[in-house]
């Protein structure tokens, strides 16, 4: 699909007009970029907007940024464009009542003493998402104040059969249901499901002089937590995406390895949080370590070969937007000097049949190309499309 085409006459399926990882909305954002960069002409990223509006937009208890009416919101708020005010006014009401709806859930939750769920609070479904959303499209306000609270509350631990674990320990697995697999459930620890989501939000809040009662402390905090889960050192250093109770009452690691090196479980994510947490509390230590991380990883062969695929979320497209974002703010400039490297085996990678199956942004071409597109110049996107992904800083 070139970036021109033209959206379907009508819905391939019910709420593609509002997801944003898989529909409308990531291709709408794609097109907002290239209009906004002057790649296209303004028409065709109008074409897509209508696309996501077709059919009424939802504002359920459930929706989140990447579905629903913050996620429509999102992409419109993304072109700054003023034939979108008027939507994005109407839609404003609902995304606040919506979010407000999650947070009355989510301490109502934690006063009950029970444990999350990742869709409370992950960046994908819950409320570290909804807090992106709005640090995107209002900035510093008290809804935004209250989420990054929220976010610091979920960090306080817990006991649960008279063990102490962390406040976002989840009952289930990694897929968010309870599973014979994961006895006693598990601790998440990447961008898109695990803590280094609410690390990036809260850091990257505080980066725009955002902060609340606590919340210096919660990053500080995270970080410390981060490092006794920590393998290998400097350049080695890799953490592991997932904790099963039985790991965290060994106080080990049973994977082995560094996972593929993807932004949503993987080391550039996890880095790219704790980066940001660096910058955010002037800890040159920190964003040292960080930095150092993502340096081992993409100067590792055995780590690339384990990218299967072209996309955003998982593969190639996503290592290399979040080495770029990393590099623009890294204390030297051995990434920059990697990134050559890296869109060549990407390059490489595309041109033996590795193309992604669908149009869609976290494992389609949208996001494959947006990633593309951004990483071609020095300058940072003009829409801050990534700013879903927690990469904009």
């Amino acid at each position: 699909m070139n970036p021109a085409q033209q959206p379907p006459a009508a819905e391939p399926e019910p709420g593609w007009g509002q997801a944003m990882a898989d529909g409308a909305p990531g291709t709408a954002l794609e097109h907002i970029e290239y209009a906004r960069s002057g790649t296209i002409p303004w028409a065709d990223a109008h074409r897509w907007a209508a696309a996501m509006t077709r059919r009424p937009v939802t504002a359920l208890p459930d929706d989140c940024l990447f579905r629903g009416a913050p996620a429509v919101a999102f992409v419109l708020n993304a072109a700054q464009h003023p034939s979108y005010g008027r939507a994005l006014a109407a839609l404003d009401p609902h995304v606040d009542h919506v979010t407000r709806t999650r947070l009355e859930r989510a301490h109502a939750r934690i006063d009950a003493e029970q444990l999350p769920e990742l869709r409370e609070w992950d960046l994908i479904s819950g409320l570290t998402g909804l807090g992106a959303y709005q640090l995107a499209r209002h900035g510093d306000t008290s809804l935004l104040r209250d989420i990054l609270a929220y976010l610091i509350r979920l960090t306080e631990p817990v006991t649960v059969d008279c063990a102490p674990l962390p406040g976002w320990w989840c009952a289930g697995g990694p897929a968010d249901l309870l599973s014979r697999h994961w006895p006693g459930g598990h601790a998440n620890l990447g961008l898109a499901h695990g803590i280094c989501g609410p690390l990036a939000l809260l850091s990257t809040a505080m980066r725009h002089g955002i902060s609340v009662p606590g919340q210096a402390d919660t990053i500080a905090w995270i970080c410390t937590w981060l490092d006794q889960r920590r393998r290998g050192g400097g350049t080695r250093s890799w953490w592991p995406g997932t904790l099963s109770r039985a790991e965290w009452k060994a106080g080990a690691v049973s994977q082995r390895g560094p996972q593929r090196p993807s932004w949503c479980y993987g080391t550039p994510g996890q880095a790219r949080a704790q980066q940001l947490a660096g910058l955010a509390l002037d800890d040159s230590a920190r964003q040292q370590l960080a930095e150092d991380a993502l340096a081992g990883c993409v100067s590792d062969p055995a780590q690339m070969f384990d990218l299967t695929d072209a996309t955003l979320c998982h593969g190639w497209a996503g290592l290399l937007l979040t080495t770029w974002r990393v590099a623009a703010d890294a204390r030297d400039d051995r990434l920059t000097c990697r990134l050559p490297r890296l869109r060549a085996l990407m390059d490489r990678y595309l041109h033996d049949g590795g193309q992604p199956e669908n149009a869609g942004l976290l494992e389609g071409t949208a996001g494959l190309r947006l990633a593309q597109h951004t990483t071609s110049v020095t300058t940072p996107p003009a829409s801050r499309w990534d700013a879903c992904l927690l990469l904009a800083g």
